[in-house]
This record gives C-alpha cells, sequence and structure tokens, in this order.
C-alpha cells in the first residue's frame, strides 16, 4: 500500500496543473533529454558494431585465421607437405591450405592493374576462405580446366577498372618472370576469365585474383613451393594462441601471424572510437540529469504546502522522499523507452535500406551498417536509468526538510 500510495503521488505530481505549466514543460524536456542521450548511443554502438563485425567478416572471408610464413623471403616452403599434415593435427585446426601468393599486373582493354594473384587448391581455398563462394558470375570449377587457356577469377572492381568480362582474355605480367642471361626478364601470361567475385571488402575486390597452384608456379618461374599455409580455426579468437603453437611446431624458419595482428590498428581504432563515443554522449545523458533534478527541485519548491499536509497527515520522511526518486525514475523510465524504441527502430531501417553510403575506396564499405545488439541496449537503459535516479537523491532529500509547522502557520 506505501508503494502504491508514493506511485500515485509521484504520478499525479508528473501531471501539472494549468498554471504549473513550466514543470510540465521542463519534464518533457527532462524525457526528451534521457531518450536523445539514450537514442544516440543506441545508434552509436550499432554503427560501431556494423563497422567491425562486417568489416571483421569480410576480412575472415577472404583471409585466414593464422597464417604460416618464412621469416626470410626466399624460394618458398619445399616441404609444404608434410608441415601442412603436422599442422592439420593440432588442437582447434580445422582446416588447412597452401598458397602461393604473387604480385603482378594485369592488362586490359581499359586499362592495366596491379593485383595480388593467389594461386590455390580449390578444396582446400574452399574450406579456409569464403571468398570464392560469393561469385557474382562463373563458376569455381572451372578453375581446374585442363583444356585451353588458365583459368583466373578476379574481383569484381578489379574486372570493372581492368575492363575484363566473364569468359574475356587478359593478360597477366609477372615481374618477377624467367631468369636470362641478360637478366631477369617479365613473365607474360594470357589467362581466360571464369569467374568474378565481391566479398564485400573494397581493397580485396579491387586488388586479388585466384588461379590455379600450379598455373601461379609457372607464372612466377617457380617450382613445386607455396609462401604461406592458412589455417582456419574452430575459434577465431583462439588465434594468437595457436599462432604461438604452430611457430613453435613449424621450426625456427617459419614465422605465424594472426588476423589480429594483422588487423591490429583498425581494430583498435574502432575500439577507441567506441569508448570515446559512449563518453561523449554519455554527456547528453549527464544534461538530461541535470535537467531532472532542476524539475524535482522545482516541483518541491512548488508543492511545498502539499507536502507539508502529507506530513501533518501522518506521511513519513521517508515517503516524501520516494514519491520524489519515483518521479525521477518515471521520467527516466519514459525517456529510456521512448529512445531504445526510436533507436532501434532507426537502426533497423537505416541498415536495411542503406540509408548512409560510402565512397567504397576510402572506407572499404559501399554503405554505413548498423548492428544494434540487445546487450548494448540492456547496457544502455541501466545507465540511463541509474543517472536518472543519481539525480533525484539531492532534491528528495531537500523535500523532507520542509517542517509541516511552519509552513502551516500562515496557511
Amino acid at each position: 500500500m506505501t508503494q502504491r500510495f508514493e506511485w500515485f503521488v509521484a504520478g499525479r505530481y508528473l501531471r501539472a496543473r494549468r498554471r504549473e505549466a513550466v514543470i510540465s514543460v521542463i519534464t518533457v524536456i527532462s524525457v526528451l533529454g534521457v531518450a536523445a542521450g539514450v537514442m544516440a548511443l543506441v545508434i552509436s554502438l550499432a554503427i560501431n558494431n556494423g563497422f567491425r563485425n562486417t568489416l571483421q567478416r569480410d576480412l575472415l572471408g577472404a583471409t585466414a585465421h593464422v597464417n604460416i610464413l618464412e621469416k626470410e623471403p626466399g624460394e618458398g616452403i619445399r616441404d609444404w607437405r608434410s608441415l601442412e599434415q603436422r599442422l592439420r593435427r593440432m588442437p582447434h585446426v580445422i582446416a588447412t591450405a597452401p598458397v602461393l601468393y604473387g604480385q603482378v599486373f594485369l592488362s586490359g582493354p581499359q586499362m592495366s592493374h596491379q593485383a595480388v594473384i593467389k594461386g590455390v587448391d580449390i578444396d582446400a581455398e574452399l574450406r579456409t576462405s569464403d571468398t570464392l563462394r560469393h561469385l557474382r558470375q562463373g563458376s569455381v570449377e572451372r578453375l581446374n580446366q585442363q583444356e585451353g587457356l588458365p583459368t583466373i577469377i578476379l574481383g569484381r572492381k578489379l574486372a570493372d577498372d581492368t575492363g575484363m568480362l566473364l569468359n574475356s582474355v587478359v593478360t597477366v605480367i609477372s615481374p618477377q618472370g624467367k631468369l636470362t642471361p641478360l637478366g631477369p626478364v617479365p613473365a607474360t601470361r594470357r589467362y581466360r576469365v571464369v569467374g568474378i567475385f565481391e566479398s564485400g571488402f573494397y581493397d580485396i575486390d579491387d586488388n586479388w585474383a585466384y588461379a590455379s597452384r600450379e598455373n601461379v608456379q609457372h607464372l612466377l618461374s617457380v617450382t613445386d613451393v607455396v609462401n604461406s599455409i592458412e589455417l582456419k580455426l574452430d575459434n577465431l579468437y583462439l588465434a594468437p594462441e595457436v599462432s604461438k603453437q604452430a611457430e613453435k611446431l613449424a621450426g625456427p624458419r617459419y614465422a605465424a601471424t594472426n588476423w589480429e595482428e594483422q588487423n591490429r590498428q583498425l581494430l583498435s581504432a574502432l575500439k577507441m572510437e567506441r569508448i570515446v563515443t559512449s563518453i561523449t554522449i554519455g554527456l547528453i545523458e549527464l544534461v538530461a540529469a541535470l535537467n531532472i533534478l532542476i524539475t524535482l527541485v522545482m516541483m518541491a519548491m512548488e508543492r511545498y504546502r502539499d507536502i507539508a499536509v502529507l506530513m501533518a497527515m501522518g506521511a513519513r520522511r521517508s515517503q516524501i522522499r520516494g514519491i520524489f526518486m519515483r518521479q525521477g525514475l518515471m521520467i527516466g523510465l519514459a525517456g529510456t523507452i521512448v529512445g531504445l524504441t526510436a533507436g532501434y527502430t532507426l537502426c533497423y531501417f537505416a541498415d536495411r535500406y542503406h540509408w548512409i553510403r560510402l565512397d567504397e575506396t576510402v572506407y572499404a564499405l559501399a554503405f554505413v551498417p548498423f548492428e544494434a545488439r540487445v546487450l548494448d541496449g540492456v547496457w544502455v537503459a541501466a545507465a540511463a536509468i541509474a543517472i536518472s535516479f543519481l539525480a533525484t537523491i539531492y532534491p528528495a532529500s531537500q523535500a523532507t526538510k520542509i517542517t509541516p509547522v511552519e509552513v502551516l502557520r500562515y496557511e
């Protein structure tokens, strides 16, 4: 009954009469302040989550969790078959892929373009990477065809830049080439485009090409070697631990890198952006808390006769304190509900319809991704309500200091 009394009076006080319209306006402003802070924080966290998860998903779709490389560049990994078998037996390793990377130039009808050609075994590559699963055109099985020209699969942007279409012929130039008495001579070879992929990550789509490992070995004029063994794990966050174990297993000639090391700057920037954004937008909540404090202080001043009457009729000071604390909580709850509703609604439609477009050459993504998580909404709501509650402590304590006899003496 006591709690019902306190909630009833608190709600009645928030519904100000016409002559107390100023308090009503300030109450609405307080609710909107909390709502704006909650909405802004939900949207900013959704953008941060969207960028981080999209970049991570696109990067890991094209790159491995752990890479085994030579410490010093040489002729390549000659004993890659036995090394791959040992690595495959490691805990948490679910797939391995020996690959051969090379820097080349692609000459098409529109322009020449520098690219990274990746020599792969199709079955192994499909087990460790998702890039070749995202073909816009063509077929990945044709990468192993033996008849006619050797085959190649290009990134979408790379194909657009060079003017290559499906089944067209592109000239690939390797600066490494062959060694002759007159020095190294660039190797030139014609490839048929049998597929065009789109990973969603601009740098990969604009610079990568795939061919069979044997064709790339022939292009780069090397023997049966690879220059990287890629590992896929059952838990990508174990990559730092597995990379250390893999480096010990591989031996002193080899080094192991993982996806977190390769993208440390990007991930650190996103983490810092998340912290700074949370702090900055948290200031909006502090402003809203000040509005709540001002509202309750003014309400206590305006209602001092009512408070005196309630105390004279037997209301305890703890009940008076509870009335004003509940007023602040009601303002915080209303603002939090409005802010969460608006924030999640805007995130849903902004992500679904790609409201904010980006320049792919700068941001690597075509639009701003919004990924609003439920857990973020929980802690944002908890923080907003907690701040609203803290703002009630001072005015609630001041309201209990009223002396009924002094107030009612002249009434």
